[in-house]
């Protein structure tokens, strides 16, 4: 349940939104002035803040300033009788996600949370889902919920698994929450790298050996399949197996037995497969180059890991996970982003992947020397991204293109699209049904 704390000292108004929040799920705090806020927000998380620009005992932007110190994670949505573009574009440059005058439709304020919780920062703070499982946290994007879905499904089982996608999409971290939500989660998770083996040592590598088997095997070793008995066995790029060696994988995995190279006796094995592969296995079963009976030994179960271009809504949520844990790493203090490397993050296209965000963190990281990482501090493939003038409405002509642009470039999220155009939540919905947008 997602929880919601309204801050204004209208008595009727704050009845009237905990009363709707409340009957459409969400938990509700309110207080009616600020005295014990910032208190308040540093004992409990709260997912969206509902707060008047203008307090009895404060000053909205104030708060807004110490929201975004205290709880970075939180959506912040400025309440305001005093509608005007200048105090708009002011609270968002200070980090709200967006601004809503007064009097506002019960319908409207709905719609705006629930883009809120949406948007890349609603999520618990990354503290807690570290404590939760240090090497894996999960997005919010609908791909991100489906990818979930699919791994929750399967993790109980024992069905072969096949993650596919590409090169830096966290593949061995998804292998990895499989077997943290399996069965056999006390037991030995071991990833092996398919393509870094070399095809003479392969049998060695996977089923063991006995000492003297062959030169330099100076004493017995037990394979992959040995030490990841009873538990989980990840072969990463399995599709990069030689043929030879998928004849002697699929043997293994019909029989469940190994023999180490040398040994004159067979062992019994019981370890689930989990692999990945960022190739077309159906191509490479049409080119000869991998085994159908394999393939279908592997894939009981297969899903697919979107890249990170198409889950843009989950970019903030990796980069302050990647953060995070590059602060730890580096021993340094660095609070978030700068709206600019925000808005560079959002439209680049990371074609590596999560890989990329956590090189691209790690190094900005080290080189920061204030309390934000800016754009001074990326790569120079950044600072050829399209600025945020290219979304200025300052030519009728071109408005109506330049607003569909802006919302293809926000993944039609209308409350990131208002801020890449400088205007109100308001305004641009005016101008969607003056223009006929509906995307």
């Amino acid at each position: 349940m997602y929880k919601v704390l309204i801050i204004d000292d209208d008595i009727t108004l704050c009845t009237m939104l905990n009363a709707l929040l409340t009957k459409n799920g969400y938990e509700v705090h309110f207080t009616y002035e600020a005295k014990g806020v910032l208190k308040l927000v540093e004992q409990q998380f709260f997912d969206i803040i509902l707060s008047d620009i203008r307090l009895p005992d404060a000053d909205g932007m104030d708060l807004l300033k110490a929201f975004n110190k205290i709880t970075p994670q939180s959506q912040v949505i400025m309440l305001t009788s005093y509608a005007n573009y200048n105090t708009a574009v002011r609270s968002i440059k200070e980090g709200a996600f967006s601004y809503i005058p007064k009097p506002f439709s019960p319908s409207e304020v709905l719609s705006l949370i629930k883009e809120a919780i949406a948007d890349k920062k609603v999520i618990e703070p990354v503290e807690n889902k570290l404590k939760q499982n240090p090497n894996y946290i999960e997005g919010t994007s609908a791909a991100a919920l489906q990818l979930a879905k699919h791994i929750q499904l399967v993790s109980p089982t024992q069905m072969s698994v096949l993650i596919i996608g590409k090169s830096g999409t966290g593949k061995e971290y998804i292998a990895k929450s499989i077997h943290k939500q399996s069965t056999r989660s006390e037991e030995a998770f071991i990833a092996v790298d398919c393509g870094s083996i070399p095809k003479e040592l392969l049998a060695s590598e996977f089923f063991g050996h006995v000492k003297g088997s062959f030169t330099g095997a100076y004493e017995d070793k037990k394979g992959y399949f040995e030490l990841a008995n009873k538990g989980t066995l990840f072969l990463d790029e399995v599709g990069n197996l030689p043929y030879d060696s998928q004849i002697q994988l699929l043997r293994v995995l019909q029989e469940r037995q190994i023999k180490p190279v040398g040994a004159s006796k067979w062992i019994n094995v019981d370890v689930r497969l989990v692999a990945a592969t960022n190739n077309d296995l159906k191509q490479s079963i049409k080119e000869g180059t991998f085994r159908e009976d394999l393939y279908h030994r592997l894939n009981e179960f297969d899903f697919e890991v979107p890249a990170l271009s198409q889950r843009r809504e989950d970019i903030m949520q990796f980069a302050n996970y990647f953060l995070y844990r590059s602060n730890n790493y580096l021993n340094k203090d660095i609070k978030g982003f700068t709206p600019e490397v925000v808005q560079a993050f959002e439209q680049y296209e990371w074609p590596g992947n999560l890989r990329e965000l956590k090189n691209v963190i790690k190094r900005a990281t080290l080189l920061a020397t204030d309390s934000e990482i800016t754009m001074n501090l990326l790569p120079a493939d950044f600072r050829h991204l399209k600025p945020v003038d290219d979304f200025v409405l300052s030519n009728p002509d071109t408005e109506k293109e330049t607003i569909i642009k802006a919302l293809k470039a926000s993944n039609n999220n209308k409350s990131k699209a208002a801020r890449l155009l400088n205007v109100d939540r308001k305004t641009l919905y005016n101008k969607l049904k003056r223009f006929g947008i509906d995307l």
